[in-house]
């Protein structure tokens, strides 16, 4: 397989500590922090068309009310999606995956995508319509597809081989059962919650030869024993912290 390009640090829906989470400000953010790496999420509106969002509604990051999918692109675009963090990102738009894709191109950037899979909506249309757009827009080494939910890999996975995408598994805590999940995936990396993780279960990740990237780590002192463990990455909201 190729090698996939992963760094030290990726920041988590983009440099959210600093600019509003998942859209195109956040990932511009990053990038001006000197972060080659973001982590995003992405799922699909009512009309099929795939967005750079995280929750299930709207209510928590923009002027509006409603869940994600009775939304179709033109009312999704009405929304302001930055005023709630500082009124500096007042008039930001949600991102579609098309896009953030164009962005992350231009900037030369890599991409932990992680395909969210809310309630209610379809793991499969979300990777037929997500997958290919990433694939087409940035090199193997510069993505990674990830997500809780296991149907979407696996539709990934039987859109593309290992030697042409790479999938992460991606655990709250990492269960017993994790080797054979991820080698059912042909995973590369496995991505653990960093509180929950312990030293045994880390080791042997990386001992099976994966990589092994921890969520959502912001304290950098409580989370230095683990670098020994062999973590290859950090997904954080504010990376240069770590620095």
């Amino acid at each position: 397989m190729p090698a996939l390009d992963l760094p030290r640090l990726i920041a988590h829906r983009g440099l959210s500590a600093r600019a509003p989470e998942n859209t195109l400000a956040a990932v511009r953010a990053a990038h001006a922090a000197g972060i080659i790496w973001v982590e995003l999420d992405v799922q699909l509106l009512g009309d099929g068309t795939p967005v750079i969002w995280h929750d299930r509604d709207v209510s928590r990051c923009s002027d509006g009310r409603g869940r994600l999918a009775a939304m179709d692109l033109a009312a999704a675009r009405r929304l302001d999606t930055g005023a709630w963090f500082a009124p500096a990102f007042a008039g930001e738009r949600m991102a579609t995956l098309d896009a953030m894709l164009a962005l992350l191109a231009e900037l030369g950037m890599g991409v932990n995508l992680e395909l969210k899979v809310n309630r209610g909506h379809d793991p499969v249309a979300l990777a037929e319509a997500a997958v290919p757009a990433l694939m087409e827009a940035l090199p193997y080494e510069r993505r990674l597809v990830s997500s809780f939910d296991e149907r979407a890999l696996r539709v990934s996975r039987a859109l593309a081989g290992p030697e042409r995408l790479a999938l992460g598994a991606l655990f709250d805590r990492v269960p017993r059962d994790w080797q054979s999940r991820a080698e059912a995936l042909q995973a590369v990396s496995v991505h653990a919650n960093w509180k929950p993780l312990k030293a045994e279960r880390a080791r042997a990740i990386k001992a099976a030869g994966h990589a092994l990237i921890c969520y959502t780590a912001n304290d950098p002192a409580a989370f230095a024993p683990r670098w020994d463990w062999g973590v290859d990455t950090v997904i954080s909201d504010d990376p240069t912290r770590f620095r």
